[in-house]
Order: structure tokens, then sequence, then C-alpha cells
């Protein structure tokens, strides 16, 4: 699950135990942990810390806390943390030095922290995940085929994106959310998102998104 880098590799590691926690936290005495959730918000907050990992060198084990509960549980045990998810927590030897949730994951939060605590990278580094943006191809794919109606495209695309907690870069976070924007910024749900095409030729825009990703 570790991969990439220029450089140096960037340290990305599934904790799915309490003791896969306990190891990692003695094995590297600068670390963080982060909690994965289940919608949007993890995607956008991982890939805030994205960008940061990039510069900084920082071991990072994630938990998908739905899946592995018990390792989640057991970070929450032993700093007296409450759980949150997207959660981020910065450790040193063992014990939490920062904490911060949700919307909140902001460059704006990260920036002074890292400066302060975190060592640079002598080069660029990058984040490379198994997560993959197939899904979103095949829904342009058939949009594009005429295989949806603009509506039925939106609902379903918004829909994908809403519910997507993967650990995304910041570049790709920001590709997928350009059709419609932030879903939670629609209050009373999807049926208030506004016409498909209010944002441009619709057609147009996705078949530049799906070129972009390749």
């Amino acid at each position: 699950m570790t991969q990439s880098v220029t450089d140096h590799k960037q340290v990305l590691l599934p904790l799915t135990t309490p003791e896969e926690v306990d190891s990692f936290l003695a094995e590297y005495p600068l670390a963080a942990v982060f909690k994965a959730g289940t919608c949007h918000k993890t995607m956008q907050g991982f890939g805030v810390l994205e960008t940061f990992l990039q510069k900084h060198e920082l071991p990072v084990g994630f938990i998908r806390v739905v899946d592995w509960r018990p390792a989640s549980n057991h970070v929450a045990e032993i700093t007296g943390i409450v759980h949150h998810s997207p959660q981020l927590i910065l450790f040193r030897d063992g014990q939490p030095q920062f904490e911060v949730n949700n919307w909140d994951i902001t460059p704006q939060a990260l920036a002074p922290v890292f400066e302060a605590q975190v060592p640079r990278r002598s080069g660029e580094g990058a984040v490379a995940t198994d997560d993959n943006v197939e899904p979103y191809r095949r829904l342009m794919r058939a949009y594009l085929e005429g295989q949806l109606s603009d509506w039925a495209f939106q609902d379903q695309y918004v829909t994908l994106f809403r519910d997507d907690a993967s650990l995304r870069s910041q570049r790709e976070f920001e590709a997928l959310s350009r059709l419609f924007g932030d879903p939670d910024a629609y209050h009373g749900g999807l049926h208030q998102l506004g016409a498909p095409q209010g944002r441009g030729d619709l057609k147009a825009r996705v078949q530049a998104l799906l070129s972009e990703l390749g």
C-alpha cells in the first residue's frame, strides 16, 4: 500500500487492528493516523493532507473506520480523543500532538503544524493509493453514449461522489468535484441541485474531464 515518489517513498499503511496501530506508532516516532469515513469528506480531507505529504516527511497510517472499527476504537482509547471521521491525529513518541476533524482539515489548519513539527523532504514526494476513478469513467462514458439523460447522469454522478470515501490526491478530488461542485452545499437533497447544464455545456465538460482523467 506504500507507493510512489520521486526520491522518497511515502509510508502509507492500512491499520486494521489495535496491534497494527501500536506497531505503527512504535516504529515511527513521528507519524500520523488518518481515519477514513464513508463519504466525500474523507476524500477532501485526505486530498488536503496529500498536498502536505508532497513536501514533508511523515509516515501515515490510515483506518477505514467502518471496516476496521477495533483499530479506530483503540486510537480513541489510547489518546482520549473523541472519534470523528475523517480525522487526522499527529503523534510524537506515541503521544498525540494535534488533531483536526471533518471539514476543519484545511490547508490553514495543517500549515502551521507541518511547518513547526514535520521535517521537509529533500525532494518532492507523492502518494499513490489503490483507489481509482474507473466508476466515474464508466458513468461518464454511458452518459456520452446517450444511455443517460442529463438529469439521470447528474443524479448518479453526485450520489457516487457524495459516497466516495477514497484516499485521493487533491488533484483528483478537485477534478471530480468540478462538474457539479460540493453536494453538501445544496440543502434539501439532489432535487435542488439545479439544472445539469447550469455550469455550461455539460457534454463538453464531461468529455474534457474524461480526457483529463485518462
